[in-house]
């Protein structure tokens, strides 16, 4: 719902603002998380996919949160020190990403015998049993894991706004 550019222009004026000019942004091809504070290339990077579909204010947010981490330093990860900064910057969100992912681009899809269903982005290694089904790990709830293929036109869409091509949020 957000429109790149935007986003692009957000990150930079918050790293011209609190970072040093070593400091870059970029997009990146994640799935399932949406951002990262790179400390070794000094890069800030968040989820083409995932940022055209969360609205401005979830992309500031993460921008923030990526920020925070930059300035709080590798070792403080999400402890005192980085909630600290993270505050000061004014962040609101939590430690993790807990929003929409996206599984359109999953290859890898599983169901359980319940009908549950799981997507991945890499090949499972061992079985894999259905979270929601048993909380441990249980033989009578595998998933049974069928990859699809993913088309250029579909990795497009993923990039796109929804409300730009008129989909359902």
């Amino acid at each position: 719902m957000t429109d790149l550019d935007v986003v692009r222009r957000e990150a930079e004026a918050l790293i011209r603002t609190h970072l040093d000019a070593s400091w870059t942004f970029a997009f990146d091809n994640a799935k399932r998380r949406a951002g990262a504070c790179d400390y070794t290339r000094q890069r800030i990077t968040v989820s083409r996919y995932l940022a055209a579909r969360y609205d401005d204010e979830t992309n500031r947010q993460t921008l923030l949160h990526e920020v925070a981490h930059a300035l709080a330093g590798p070792r403080a990860g999400h402890g005192a020190a980085w909630k600290r900064t993270a505050r000061m910057l004014g962040y609101t969100g939590g430690t993790t990403h807990h929003g929409e992912t996206a599984t359109e681009l999953a290859p890898w899809v599983g169901v359980c015998p319940s009908g549950h269903i799981a997507y991945r982005h890499r090949r499972a290694t061992r079985p894999t049993s259905c979270a929601r089904c048993s909380a441990s790990f249980d033989d009578r709830f595998l998933f049974v894991w069928t990859r699809r293929e993913i088309s250029p036109a579909t990795r497009r869409a993923a990039m796109t706004p929804r409300e730009a091509v008129g989909a359902p949020f």
